[in-house]
């Protein structure tokens, strides 16, 4: 049986924006930028065509007082494989999605049903909502040479090939084309039920934007989406572990609404990610096994946070409508929508009878709509649940799978799943879950390129606020990672599917601690002086002193 619309839908926006498909960080990164410059809301773009290479090959020979000696052939190559991103590349069907997102007004060349970014672009902006200074920095990192009174570009000095294009382009064509915010979607910032994953976003994209002035922007933009699926990954892996316990309390914890502002450990997160990361990237060695066994425990907990959300969705339509066919129940002041935990209420003593009756219905639509039950959902009607309690089992009968196949691509693509910055990896053709097949945790160059640089950031002591970099040994920046990210190198975490290192498990925890070693090595970042722990440091590539002034807080 198909479930109708109204009876299967998932999604819930205080839980997660993204509708759980395969997310490119491309698309997604372009889509934010509208949210940026419309101050959260999605862009509504008025243009006569669809734009394709050869839209953009003939802005470029039509203005040869701009790009002066640019011929046909290799405008074409240089626009597809450096400009634009393009979907099913080299194939028939290839087609433009959006320029890459160099400057912020790319996202004005996008074509949107090839440039789909599944709400991810929401779930960023609202998390970086929770520090203004975090939005600003990208606002004036993404349109530093946009006046925003009058749209006017003037570009820098020091502004790369790539972009100088892009904002030709922008001035060129953008008198054939309307944008304007997309006010029938207005924002609905619902309350975290952790803060500290924004939090953590916020101050490392800040850190990360100290860099601007350092490094070639090509690179910061590639930078900055590592770091967006590196978040957005640990926020949804956290999120695996903190809603059913949710749902299961019936409310969320006040410590994680605040967001673990202490560094006791008292007050840390009990829900905060642990994950043993394989580094030297091999499969079949001891400390891959251990990376596939983290990568299991988490991907088995994806069930029940399907069932979870399910649970908060159903609910919520069940406060939707006490809200607006009864008197019984009215909607938070100043908005129209309830929050997970509010809807979470509804599980109350005083509901039950509204409860049972509206759900009771449901079930019995469900009954109607199947000629024949399926065994399973005949043993579920037999075990005398509550009608809540035994929609949701239809609901997982029927969808369940479905959906939890969706969130593994999503959380794949999250994790960027054969990407560079990668933080999952799987041997090709491993979708079946064979031997051989499975998923580990690892640590790609470029993601730790990426930690590098927020990390090696310092407070000055001239009490400005200001940041300088500094080097950092070894020791310290292995126990920053499984401090303030949950990633674990040379030990085991203690609990998340472990219990601590065995002696068998030692050989393989030193041979990654050297494979660390060698991974920063190979990129610059470490040299051999003594084999003392002591001695062990990390190097800064980059060179920022307190006079650094791009306004990133600590």
């Amino acid at each position: 049986m198909a479930l109708t619309a109204s009876l299967g839908t998932f999604h819930h926006p205080g839980i997660s924006r993204i509708d759980y498909k395969a997310l490119d960080m491309d698309r997604v990164l372009t889509a934010l930028l509208a949210r940026l410059w419309h101050g959260g809301m999605p862009s509504k773009i008025s243009r006569a065509n669809t734009l394709d290479v050869n839209v953009f090959v003939k802005l470029f020979l039509q203005h040869p007082e701009v790009f002066e000696s640019f011929d046909r052939e290799t405008t074409t190559r240089w626009t597809s494989t450096h400009l634009l991103d393009l979907v099913n590349r080299g194939k028939a069907t290839e087609a433009v999605a959006s320029p890459r997102p160099l400057h912020g007004f790319t996202y004005r060349f996008r074509n949107s049903r090839k440039s789909r970014p599944y709400g991810a672009d929401e779930q960023l902006y609202e998390m970086l909502a929770e520090n203004e200074g975090a939005l600003k920095g990208l606002r004036e990192f993404f349109f530093s040479d946009v006046d925003r009174s009058t749209g006017e570009i003037t570009p820098g000095p020091g502004t790369d090939v790539e972009t100088q294009a892009l904002l030709h382009l922008v001035q060129q064509a953008g008198k054939q084309m309307q944008d304007r915010p997309d006010t029938s979607k207005p924002r609905k910032p619902y309350p975290p039920l952790c803060a500290e994953p924004a939090q953590q976003l916020c101050q490392d994209v800040m850190r990360l934007l100290y860099h601007q002035d350092h490094m070639p922007r090509t690179v910061l933009v590639d930078y900055l989406k590592i770091l967006f699926a590196f978040h957005l990954s640990l926020y949804h892996l956290r999120m695996l572990k903190l809603l059913p316990t949710v749902v299961e309390a019936g409310a969320g914890s006040a410590a994680c609404r605040a967001g673990h502002e202490g560094e006791e450990t008292a007050d840390r997160c009990p829900y905060r990610v642990r994950l043993f990361l394989d580094v030297e990237g091999v499969p079949g060695t001891p400390a891959a096994a251990l990376a596939e066994h983290s990568a299991e425990i988490w991907y088995r907990q994806i069930s029940r946070f399907i069932q979870a959300t399910y649970q908060v969705k159903k609910l919520d339509e069940f406060s939707e409508h006490l809200a607006l066919k009864t008197t019984k129940l009215s909607y938070p002041a100043g908005r129209n929508y309830f929050t997970p935990e509010e809807a979470l209420q509804r599980l109350g003593k005083s509901y039950t009878k509204d409860r049972d009756a509206f759900f009771l219905q449901r079930v019995n639509r469900v009954r109607d709509e199947e000629e024949d039950l399926p065994a399973e959902l005949k043993q579920i009607t037999q075990l005398e649940l509550s009608p809540f309690d035994e929609y949701i089992e239809m609901l997982m009968h029927y969808r369940g799978r479905y959906y939890r196949s969706y969130f593994i691509d999503c959380l794949d693509s999250m994790l960027l799943k054969h990407r560079p910055g990668a933080l999952l990896a799987q041997p090709r053709g491993g979708r079946s879950g064979g031997s051989g097949t499975a998923r580990r945790f690892v640590l790609d160059a470029r993601l730790l390129e990426v930690l590098l640089q927020v990390s090696l950031l310092r407070e000055g002591d001239d009490e400005t606020g200001n940041l300088r970099t500094a080097p950092m040994r070894v020791d310290e920046f292995l126990g920053l990672l499984r401090d303030r990210y949950g990633l674990y190198i040379d030990q085991l975490p203690d609990t998340d599917g472990f219990s601590g290192a065995h002696l068998d498990d030692q050989a393989a925890l030193r041979s990654n601690a050297k494979a660390f070693l060698d991974r920063l090595r190979e990129i610059g970042y470490y040299q051999d002086m003594s084999d003392a722990y002591l001695t062990q440091t990390i190097t800064p590539r980059y060179t920022i002193g307190t006079e650094a002034t791009t306004g990133a807080g600590a």
